[in-house]
């Protein structure tokens, strides 16, 4: 999305060549391959841990910070660990991805002459900047809060916000640039 955001500001007249459909469909496999193969690691890993301490779990889904707390054995808490750290290299290296493709198209977006253009270009990426932002806040809060902070109760809350939340307002939050609905709305609020 910022991406694609970036390349339909800043280069509107490359828009067809860059973004093709050989492009979306190398971007789509790139993110739906990089998803099943970390999804495949960490569950590879995760069924070869043994554990120790039972498997009851104080979540609504097997998370792997939880599935952690049950290992008895140090070699594979590690090698998880070392997953882990795998998977924050690339979340990282994508969050300073978009970071920086937002802010070239944040400078294209205050050269524009008109506020209506300027307006028109924003509403294009605000969408896509709250969906992301709400997931990655929530996520970061859940995993790196500090460990001061020790209840259950809002460990299980945090995953339903990071894994729930987002992807229930995503329809809502790219709706909002529908004019029917935002006039349904203020008519109903």
């Amino acid at each position: 999305m910022a991406y694609d955001r970036y390349v339909a500001i800043c280069k509107p007249l490359h828009y067809g060549s860059f973004l093709g459909s050989r492009a979306c469909v190398h971007m789509a496999a790139a993110a739906w391959g990089s998803g099943f193969l970390h999804a495949l690691l960490h569950t590879a890993n995760t069924f070869s841990i043994p554990l120790c301490q039972g498997n009851a779990l104080d979540q609504f889904f097997c998370e792997i910070p939880q599935i952690l707390k049950l290992s008895c054995s140090d070699a594979d808490y590690l090698r998880e660990v070392g997953l882990i750290l795998f998977s924050a290299c690339l979340f990282f290296a994508c969050f300073v991805f978009i970071v920086v493709s937002y802010v070239q198209i944040f400078r294209a977006v205050l050269k524009i002459p008109s506020q209506q253009r300027r307006h028109k270009a924003f509403s294009t990426c605000l969408p896509h900047l709250a969906v992301v932002s709400l997931f990655l806040s929530t996520a970061v809060f859940a995993h790196l809060k500090p460990s001061s902070i020790l209840s259950p109760s809002l460990d299980l809350v945090m995953a339903v916000v990071y894994s729930v939340v987002p992807p229930a307002v995503n329809p809502l939050i790219y709706s909002m640039r529908n004019r029917e609905l935002k006039d349904a709305l203020r008519k109903l609020i």
